[in-house]
């Protein structure tokens, strides 16, 4: 995998469009990303993550802010990185979910998230799926979000806690990377089927056991404990005899009890007969005795029966009597209303009415006027009110009072829409101001340690000239004393002229050894390193205070400035806080003065209007007047006079109707005397009171009907019973003795009963035995290849589970991260041996953690020092750098040759190296100088000011109020 191109918009700190040539970045191989702490560095490698997955790593992504707060509303959130994968080059993008302002309207909507990759090389389709992006990006790489988090991003703060981390952790990220959920899917099978195997046996075995215990309770015996055929063979065996047995006694019982019942039935037959003909007998005697009453009742009810028609016509009589009564008393009292009305009762009412009407209907029209008399007195009264309470000086005082007001609120907002125009620029006055006072603070600081720095090079100089002429002096007085060196060897013949006697071998009067003059150069190359780490302080020391320098040029005094731009920007805002409020409380008052104006307008209108309307309506109420009192008559209203004719009108029509009704009543009355009469001769009485008195209730005489009914009915079914064939010759004095006929047939059911019960037991009891036990001799043939079965599963299930026979006590996922960690243990040695000088390397243990902890998973280091393993968690910082370092990067080996994904040509190592001295430093570089042997592009993100110097090609992110900016810098 190579990246090429980067492109982000409105992402992470990042306001407008930024991009990053990777293709000029890595032509050296190597470059460093570096700028100030919060600058955004850390968010380009976010970019990339989001480009090709649509996430970032860590907290980060929980956060689920990725666009820029900075950016501009129209700003569309994007991330695209071009790339090769397999030898095929792609573009991906990637954009968040975020609220965008809406279209119409206002308030905002949320923007979805989208997805899209173009084949740069081909012309396949393009894909726009979030998932099938997702799925294509993850096949290309051959790994997950999180192993190239991992991997490829290189987080060195995570690996320093994977390295101190405990076993559980160090699990997690192990399982993460490398993918064991299909191993942790063979545990979790095991201890599943075990589990349901389990329940299948316990299952089957309380089956069995039930069935076992609900035969022993049939045959109320104790059931065995474990599966007995004889046992249950005898006790089938014992059910069917007892069966047997009790059939036979069963069939015995059922014929006596057929005997004893047949003549108890013959017996009762008799007794019943016998009693039917004695019962009949007595109620003929009884009817007989009753002829007489029956005979007066007889014809008591038929001379009720003629007077019925006269009863009713004696009553239409009195009903048609009382509605006369009542019409007369209508009549005397209608009469007296219409004379309390003024009626002097002379000549015919109903034409005296008539007259009345036609005199009222006359008045209707001067009703209607004496009402708009009325209504229009009032509108006078109302118009003259109106115009009394017009103030015109009052409403032209108040013109000019709100005319002055909008004047001074429309100065008001002028003066807040200046303050608001001004208040964003006098803040960042303020801003600039503040940071000039922060820079002028820490300039004496940078010249203090400029000064130092100097003098720390002054001296790191000196001290080097003094050794390197000290080296110098060392090997010129080595040189000088050579032949004595020489001499000094010489123990068999003379290597020059092969003589085997050395007469006269030289002698140095100071003799220097080879030991000498490398302790004196040792001595100088540690100087040297220390005269280049001044040199190099000197360096920032220098651009530091000139940095300060060039920022504090055209400020005199920062902090009066400061002071004075914040009393500004106060001022500003305070006043721009006010803006809206001015502007609303000034369109308020321009709105009362156009109401005002209107409403002055329209009051003019209308004074004019109710004074035309005045003369008008009493013009017209004085012509009206002299109608009105001509027709009231000596009545208060011309209303009153007329409700009065056409109440006497209506008093007189009354009168009328109640004699015509009167009258009417009278001929009725005579009408229905003339009717009775009638009905007296027609029912044959001699006259009203005889048949007044042969009148009954109808209850009596439905009580009367009844009892003739009965005693009919009596007569004739006691004749019946008596004429029926089965009654022919019995005698009803004939005694039947039967209590001796029921005790022999209960005592016969009572042994039936029992028999049946004894047999429907015994044949129950051997049905029930013999369905049980051919449910348990099933489950006996099931439970015994299931319990086998599950013994062999439970002990494998414990292996894999790291338990039971497992002496490792490894779970089978634990094993495989243990194996898994082990290569990289080997793979991180390595490079660990290099960069602390020989002195590390990476220790493997599998052995159980502290209290049964899971074991294989400890990761130690071998210190060659001392020659002990030591625990990762005594390293110092920097040990614990590079030792993270090297972790990570045999890691992210064994990652890569694990998931067989596409070759790993770029790599970014994130931060840690401001705690390596030089040397180790020097290593590390080393490494990663490896690390791009063969076209593989490493990126270093650190804000370490050293690395600029040993990093040629460098992508510079600055830090600014508007944002981030990118500098490519070369050389």
């Amino acid at each position: 995998m190579r990246l090429h191109r980067l492109e982000l918009t409105a992402f992470g700190p990042y306001p407008g469009t930024e991009v990053v040539d990777f293709d000029a970045l890595g032509a050296e191989g190597l470059f460093l990303l570096h700028g100030d702490t919060g600058a955004g560095k850390t968010s380009l490698l976010d970019a990339v993550s989001f480009a090709l997955f649509g996430s970032v790593p860590g907290v980060r992504q929980d956060a689920k802010q990725l666009r820029c707060h900075n950016a501009a509303e129209s700003a569309h959130t994007e991330v695209s990185l071009e790339l090769t994968v397999r030898g095929r080059r792609l573009r991906v993008k990637h954009s968040p979910e975020y609220e965008r302002p809406k279209r119409r309207g206002d308030g905002y909507t949320k923007q979805q998230a989208t997805a899209s990759l173009t084949w740069l090389d081909d012309e396949h389709e393009p894909l726009t799926r979030i998932d099938e992006v997702g799925r294509t990006v993850q096949h290309l790489l051959g790994m997950t979000k999180e192993q190239f988090f991992q991997v490829v991003l290189l987080p060195q703060g995570e690996f320093a806690r994977f390295l101190r981390s405990e076993t559980d952790e160090r699990a997690k990220l192990l399982e993460r990377l490398f993918g064991t959920e299909r191993f942790q899917r063979v545990e979790h099978w095991f201890s599943d089927h075990r589990r349901a195997l389990r329940a299948e046996v316990e299952r089957a075995g309380v089956l069995a056991g039930g069935l076992a215990g609900r035969v022993a309770q049939v045959v109320g015996v104790e059931p065995p404990t474990e599966p007995d055929e004889p046992w249950l063979a005898a006790l089938e065996a014992a059910a069917r005899d007892a069966a047997t047995a009790t059939a036979a006694e069963l069939a015995a019982a059922k014929r006596l009890r057929e005997r004893t019942e047949g003549e108890l039935t013959e017996g009762r037959a008799l007794s019943e007969r016998v009693r039917r003909v004695r019962r009949a007998g007595q109620e003929l005697a009884e009817l007989a005795a009753q002829a007489g009453d029956r005979a007066g009742w007889e014809a008591e009810l038929t001379a009720a029966r003629r007077a019925l028609g006269v009863v009713a016509a004696q009553e239409g009589l009195r009903v048609v009597e009382r509605q006369a009564q009542a019409a007369a008393d209508t009549c005397a009292l209608r009469r007296d209303q219409a004379v309390e009305l003024g009626w002097d009762t002379a000549g015919d009412p109903r034409a005296a009415a008539g007259a009345l009407r036609e005199e009222a209907g006359e008045l209707a029209g001067l009703v209607a006027e004496a009402e708009r008399q009325a209504e229009d007195e009032a509108r006078v009264a109302e118009l003259a009110a109106r115009l009394a309470a017009v103030d015109w000086d009052a409403l032209g005082a108040e013109a000019d009072r709100m005319t002055v007001a909008v004047a001074e609120a429309r100065q008001s907002v002028a003066d807040a829409a200046h303050a608001v125009a001004a208040v964003d620029g006098l803040r960042a006055s303020a801003e600039a101001a503040a940071s000039a006072v922060r820079h002028a603070a820490e300039l004496p600081v940078a010249q203090r340690a400029l000064e130092k720095a100097a003098r720390d090079h002054t001296d790191a100089v000196d001290a080097h000239q003094n050794a390197r002429e000290r080296l110098l002096d060392v090997r010129q007085r080595r040189l000088a004393g050579m032949a004595a060196e020489l001499a000094a060897t010489l123990d068999g013949p003379c290597p020059v002229c092969g003589s085997a006697e050395h007469p006269a071998p030289a002698r140095a009067a100071d003799p220097v050894s080879a030991a000498d003059e490398q302790s004196a150069h040792d001595d100088e190359q540690r100087v040297l390193r220390r005269r280049d780490t001044a040199a190099k302080a000197l360096s920032l020391a220098e651009t530091a205070v000139e940095a300060l320098r060039e920022k504090l040029a055209g400020w005199d005094d920062p902090a009066a400035a400061h002071r004075a731009a914040q009393d500004a920007h106060t001022a500003a805002r305070e006043l721009a806080a006010t803006h809206a409020g001015r502007v609303g409380a000034l369109e308020r008052l321009e709105r009362a003065v156009e109401d005002a104006d209107r409403k002055r307008t329209r009051l003019a209108k209308d004074t004019a209007s109710w004074e035309a309307e005045r003369a008008e309506v009493l013009a017209v109420a004085a012509d009206r007047e002299g109608r009105l009192a001509a027709a009231r008559a000596g009545f208060d209203s011309v209303a009153e006079r007329r409700a009065h004719l056409l109440a006497l009108g209506a008093a007189l029509d009354a009168a009328a109707d109640a004699r015509s009704a009167a009258a009417t009543a009278e001929a009725r009355v005579a009408e229905q005397r003339a009717a009775l009469d009638a009905a007296v001769a027609a029912a044959g009485f001699a006259d009203l009171a005889a048949a007044l008195d042969a009148a009954r209730e109808d209850e009596l005489m439905a009580k009367l009907d009844d009892q003739l009914a009965e005693a009919r009915l009596r007569k004739s079914t006691n004749l019946e019973i008596l004429a029926d064939p089965e009654l022919f010759g019995v005698d009803g004095d004939t005694v039947v003795d039967l209590p001796p006929l029921v005790e022999a047939a209960d005592a016969a059911r009572v042994r039936a009963e029992e028999a049946v019960a004894a047999a429907r037991v015994a044949g129950a009891r051997a049905d029930a035995l013999g369905e049980l036990a051919g449910r348990l001799r099933a489950a006996w043939r099931e439970l015994v290849p299931l319990a086998e079965t599950f013994a062999e599963l439970d002990a494998l299930t414990d292996v894999v589970n790291g338990r039971g026979q497992n002496t490792a006590r490894m779970s089978l996922r634990a094993y495989v991260l243990a194996a898994r960690l082990e290569e990289v243990a080997i793979a991180a040695t390595d490079r660990l041996r290099r960069m602390s000088q020989g002195r590390y390397a990476f220790v493997h243990a599998d052995g159980a953690g502290a209290r049964g902890t899971r074991g294989g998973l400890g990761l130690d280091v071998l210190d060659d020092y001392t020659g002990r393993v030591r625990s990762s968690k005594t390293l110092s910082g920097g040990e614990s750098f590079v030792a993270s370092l090297a972790l990570a990067l045999g890691l992210a080996d064994v990652v890569a040759a694990e998931t067989g994904g596409a070759v790993l040509d770029t790599l970014f190592v994130d931060e840690g190296f401001g705690a390596l001295d030089a040397d180790t430093l020097d290593d590390v570089m080393a490494i990663l100088d490896e690390l791009r042997a063969g076209g593989r592009v490493v990126g270093i993100v650190s804000h370490v000011e050293e690395l600029r110097q040993r990093v040629p090609v460098r992508l510079r992110v600055g830090k600014t109020r508007a944002g981030p900016t990118l500098e490519l810098v070369s050389g």
